[in-house]
């Protein structure tokens, strides 16, 4: 986007970076790969609390982190001679800190005050040359806000997680790595609440009356204005009292509502609507945004803004869009009405909305492609007019009972024709009759139901409750969510249940030590970190007071670490336990079991009743096994799910003589995060 010509590739310590000129100057762009340098406790016991840390290069903090060290090397080389820095990482809380610890420990003295910052949101040529016309100052404040949440979450989630496993592991001398944290506890805490409010749920019977009628030869159906009845005597009642017998149209009306279009999308809300349409989880949305963005096609998707400013080309974005076969003749069409955009109510002080840049998609994934496609839908949509609903209700008069039949229908499309296939709206019309009118109708039906206890949380609603109650981040919380999976804490994928090791751990908590499991601490934190962005406190006054606090709580901890040992023992015991049993022997009756062969060191099926029974069944040799609680329809055997890494689960009937089966074939990883 800068060079005035040529740009040439270089190689050390095998990290390529580039260089150009620009206005007669020589520069060199050299990526960070996220954070270089990552929280470390500066000395002492794997012990707990503990409040002593420093920052230290990413891969002393994180052994994984190895393959940054070639990074800083090159960044350091390049330092070294440099009159001027330009730091283009993403402007965020989490960019802005990566910039500024390199500028502190990678860089030569006095670099801070050579430095410059390019605020953008896009990676096209337009906005980086924009940005670079416009480099301001760094953003301390923003910094500051960085390096505090960082050491705050390394407080809380360090020495609660020790705490955690000290605690297990003086009740079961085993080690097994937990985790628990300021956002992480409330979290799960949000899921067990549910849990419990499902298990005490007692269903109650009720039941509902239908009254089909025709009209021209077509058949509809209209429910008994009370709805659901608690009494079936007084449902028969009615049902013997109108079977048979006339309906007559008692009104007829109609009504018309503006539905408006929706708003731009923020983070969440794309994570939302990509679970509901394409049913990929929040962390899956947020990687294949995150490469839209890289692509240059969308703008920087880590936003909680639901606005698009006036000065971004409207007319120009969507010129551009036209190009595209896809796109072309709703572009045309939009362009001709005012382009003013639908605003929700989302704010971000350093990003807009996420919007299409316009540039040329090209060799895009399956997965990229479409969520591509929504958010140039969503685009085009928030520029439409509202669009019109028409609302029918029609009640039906049988031996003084009143029955209702509703309907809807689009009248005019607007926003809705620019925002194919995502609107999701049924259409349902009646047909149109006057009031007096006769109607042919049917026997009365008695519909029995039962009440339902409250659904389970998607990963999808509850990144949207972590927002609500002010939880996380819009760039934590998908992350915060897959955590409490991969510490099993929860299971499934579409819906997300506790398992008895997570109701253990949060049970314990609540019992000994409740203070970690409030929300209200967190929020208070987040409000903390915005206090410090906009210089209303220091970073070290927040420090100060979340010490005192914490210690508090782990002191707390301390008292009650063997009740609360005692109690994770039983629920990871039972964990273990579900973990290996699979369901019960065909052959003796007895629990199936996943065994560990210790002479061939492969795992099987097998039953717990041997050497008396010898039922066995082969078991795939790699990935994390999950029993589903329904067995096979076909053998009614047990059912397992195998997940391998990067690739979707593979679900299959333990029963090798299946009828259904078929030699195992590995899906395909292409859109495996979206299981």
């Amino acid at each position: 986007a800068l060079a005035d010509d040529a740009v040439g590739s270089h190689m050390d310590y095998g990290v390529e970076y580039l260089s150009f000129t620009h206005e007669g100057e020589e520069f060199y762009a050299v990526s960070a790969v996220g954070h270089l340098y990552g929280l470390k406790q500066k000395s002492g016991k794997w012990e707990y609390p503990v409040f002593d840390v420093e920052w230290v290069p990413i891969w002393e903090a994180n052994k994984t982190a190895g393959f940054a060290k070639n990074y800083l090397r090159t960044i350091k080389k390049l330092a070294k001679d440099a009159s001027k820095f330009y730091l283009a990482t993403d402007y965020d809380i989490e960019g802005e800190l990566i910039g500024h610890n390199i500028l502190d420990k990678a860089c030569p003295a006095g670099a801070f005050e050579k430095a410059k910052r390019l605020r953008f949101s896009a990676l096209t040529q337009k906005e980086l040359l924009d940005a670079f016309k416009n480099s301001g100052q760094l953003d301390r404040a923003l910094a500051e806000a960085g390096e505090c949440r960082h050491i705050l979450d390394w407080y809380w989630g360090i020495n609660l997680s020790r705490a955690l496993i000290h605690a297990l592991r003086n009740a079961t001398n085993q080690f097994l790595t937990l985790s628990t944290g300021r956002v992480q506890g409330p979290s799960l805490k949000i899921l067990v609440d549910r849990e419990r409010e499902i298990k005490k749920f007692v269903s109650e019977p009720f039941w509902r009356l239908s009254l089909p009628f025709l009209v021209d030869k077509k058949e509809f159906v209209a429910w008994h204005e009370k709805g659901d009845f608690k009494d079936k005597p007084e449902a028969e009642e009615i049902k013997k009292k109108c079977s048979g017998k006339e309906g007559k149209v008692e009104d007829f009306t109609t009504k018309q509502i503006e539905r408006e279009p929706p708003t731009p999308f923020d983070l969440t809300t794309l994570q939302t609507e990509s679970y509901r349409v394409f049913k990929f989880n929040p962390k899956y949305t947020q990687k294949l945004a995150q490469t839209l963005y890289e692509q240059g096609l969308i703008t920087y998707p880590r936003t909680a803004s639901q606005k698009l400013p006036p000065s971004i080309d409207y007319a120009g974005i969507l010129s551009s869009l036209e190009t595209n076969p896809l796109y072309c003749e709703l572009c045309k069409e939009i362009v001709k009405g005012k382009l003013k955009p639908t605003e929700g109510k989302g704010t971000d002080p350093a990003h807009p909305a996420i919007y299409p840049t316009g540039e040329r998609a090209k060799g895009l994934g399956n997965p990229e492609q479409k969520l591509y496609d929504l958010v140039v839908k969503r685009f085009m949509a928030v520029f439409a007019t509202p669009a019109i609903r028409e609302t029918v209700t029609l009640k039906i008069g049988c031996e003084d009972e009143i029955f209702v039949s509703k309907g809807s229908r689009t009248v005019e499309q607007n926003w809705h024709k620019f925002y194919q296939p995502y609107v999701n709206l049924k259409e349902e019309e009646l047909p149109v009759v006057e009031k007096g009118q006769s109607l042919d109708t049917k026997d009365v039906e008695i519909v029995e139901k039962e009440t339902q206890p409250p659904t389970r949380y998607t990963q999808s609603s509850l990144v949207r409750q972590l927002e609500k109650l002010g939880l996380g981040t819009k760039a934590t919380r998908a992350e915060i969510v897959s955590r409490l999976i991969t510490r099993n804490y929860v299971q499934g994928q579409s819906s997300l249940e506790v398992t008895k090791f997570g109701m253990g751990v949060t049970s314990a908590l609540e019992k000994h030590c409740d203070d970690i499991l409030d929300p209200k601490l967190t929020k208070e934190v987040e409000e903390e970190l915005v206090k410090i962005r906009e210089e209303k406190i220091s970073k070290e006054d927040v420090l100060e007071r979340a010490v005192k606090e914490l210690g508090n709580i782990l002191e707390k901890f301390r008292k009650e670490e063997k009740g609360i040992g005692e109690e994770l023992k039983d629920s990871y015991i039972g964990m273990k336990r579900a973990q290996r049993e699979i369901g019960k022997c065909p052959n003796c009756g007895s629990m199936l079991k996943i065994v560990v062969s210790k002479a061939t060191k492969k795992r099987f099926v097998g039953c717990s009743n041997y050497p008396k029974c010898s039922t066995g069944f082969p078991l795939p040799q790699k990935g994390s096994i999950t029993v589903l609680p329904k067995p096979c329809t076909e053998c009614d055997h047990p059912m397992v799910s195998v997940v391998g890494l990067g690739k979707r689960p593979w679900r299959l009937c333990i029963n090798p003589k299946c009828p259904t089966k078929v030699k195992p074939k590995a899906p395909d990883s292409k859109d495996s995060a979206a299981e």
